[in-house]
């Protein structure tokens, strides 16, 4: 039988690649750490690590073990969680990163229905990209984080994250009515070749997702306005200044003066809950719960 703890030790050392880290992590010396490894390999009957400069590296059974390890771990952060819903109330902070877009079409009803149904929870909200996020949920300075991962550039979500899918939509891009292509019902995008474009700002997902779908097709972007939020890249587009890609939650009335596109290939992303395992408790399911029934709803 192995314990959990030494499962711990392994998992911890795996994702953080060090011993000196995972011993930080959990509050105790790297000799500590150290130890588990050498009786969990004991347990095993296998050599689980092998030097490597001066660090270590997780043999193939290592790799294996650590694999088991991470998914015993959050089945029994799972179990705790049932456990204390059973008396838990679901009261105090709950603090949500969401990306912008979401936030008017799903995150705002679901605060709306949290309050409603927990008066005792006090929901706080960052509005941010997911490369902003993401660290932050990692760092326990964000319980849940509603992120976007585009079928061109998707988010990576670290093993000690859990997510669900909230939702999929497809993007178009959206022209000005006095753009040549505008009448057009779909629009190749390696017929956009020498369209000047207006993204989000380099490194989130929504601008890189442009610029790869368009290098797939063999055209170099030429992004020329940076604008974090959609309205003002539709200004942008209205006023002929350049092309956008904007999927619906993006959209904003009203839409005179704008031609939606939709494009082959399709570029599209997903809509995604975020949460750390190990802070799996009642106001993050509640507030979880929440996103998946407004998200459903527009289904």
């Amino acid at each position: 039988m192995f314990g959990v703890e030494r499962l711990r030790a392994l998992e911890a050392v795996h994702r953080l690649g060090s011993v000196a880290r995972a011993a930080a992590e959990l509050h105790v010396t790297p000799s500590g750490v150290s130890q588990q490894l050498a009786r969990l390999e004991r347990e095993s009957g296998h050599r689980l690590t092998a030097p490597q400069g001066r660090g270590l590296r997780l043999t193939q059974a290592g790799l294996v073990l650590a694999a088991h390890a991470t998914r015993v771990l959050r089945e029994l952060a799972a179990a705790r969680a049932d456990l204390a819903d059973l008396h838990a109330e679901i009261l105090g902070p709950v603090r949500i990163g969401s990306v912008e877009s979401a936030i008017r079409a799903l995150v705002a009803p679901a605060l709306a229905a949290l309050g409603a149904r927990h008066p005792r929870l006090s929901p706080l909200l960052h509005a941010g990209e997911a490369v902003a996020t993401m660290p932050r949920l990692h760092a326990g300075d964000l319980d849940v984080v509603v992120a976007e991962s585009w079928n061109h550039w998707p988010t990576s979500f670290p093993a000690d994250v859990s997510h669900t899918r909230l939702l999929d939509e497809h993007a178009s891009v959206a022209v000005s009515t006095r753009h040549p292509l505008a009448g057009r019902a779909t629009v190749d995008l390696a017929e956009l070749a020498g369209t000047p474009w207006t993204a989000c700002t380099p490194g989130t997902g929504a601008h890189d997702s442009l610029v790869q779908a368009l290098r797939t097709v063999g055209v170099e972007p030429d992004v020329t306005c940076i604008a974090a939020e959609y309205p003002t890249q539709l200004a942008l587009v209205r006023a002929n200044v350049a092309a956008a890609l904007v999927p619906p939650l993006g959209l904003a009335e009203p839409l005179d003066g704008i031609a939606l596109i939709p494009t082959r290939p399709v570029v599209s992303r997903e809509i995604v809950a975020a949460w750390r395992t190990s802070g799996d408790r009642p106001a993050t399911r509640a507030c979880v719960d929440a996103l998946r029934e407004v998200a459903t709803a527009r289904l």
